[in-house]
């Protein structure tokens, strides 16, 4: 009896299906805490958590408001594509990324197709989190910063395992 290996292109379309399934369920999370703020949170209301707050605010542009001035429709479209060519990038690294890239990939995707949704909607992105010093923002936010951080980790720890491999041939 013989063992079947798992071919590399079913070991591909299991990473982009997990990929696709990651992407989809944080940006459900995120656009439920934002529903729910927007229902919670209305009218002023605040939840104090200590370091943070639970506090609703609404942001017509992109990261710190910047963009707040231009027609919804613009940032829509320019944020759409944004958001095509990270898939395909995406879509096509999940060949040869770890499994912390991949994550990463999946948080930032997550994080900015939620918050193109949240502003398809009426124009302005949900914010519902605040510490006080720091612009509101929302879970889509964290996880787009999050990502990018994991991924320039993750990128940098690659580039030294690939170092020291090629010290020790």
């Amino acid at each position: 009896m013989t063992t079947h290996e798992p071919t590399k292109t079913a070991g591909v379309a299991r990473a982009r299906a997990a990929l696709v399934a990651t992407v989809t369920l944080l940006a459900a999370v995120d656009l439920g805490l934002k529903a729910w703020a927007r229902g919670a949170l209305a009218g002023g209301q605040t939840v104090d958590l200590g370091p943070i707050q639970l506090r609703l605010g609404f942001n017509s542009g992109v990261a710190f408001s910047l963009g707040a001035n231009l027609p919804a429709g613009v940032l829509l479209g320019v944020t759409g594509l944004i958001i095509v060519a990270l898939a395909v990038f995406a879509w096509r690294a999940i060949r040869t990324a770890t499994l912390p890239a991949r994550l990463a990939l999946a948080a930032i995707l997550a994080g900015a197709v939620a918050n193109l949704i949240d502003r398809a909607a009426d124009g302005v992105v949900t914010d519902y989190l605040h510490t006080g010093w720091f612009p509101t923002f929302n879970l889509a936010d964290v996880l787009i910063t999050a990502g990018v951080a994991a991924l320039v980790l993750s990128s940098i720890a690659d580039a030294g395992a690939e170092e020291v491999r090629s010290r020790a041939r």
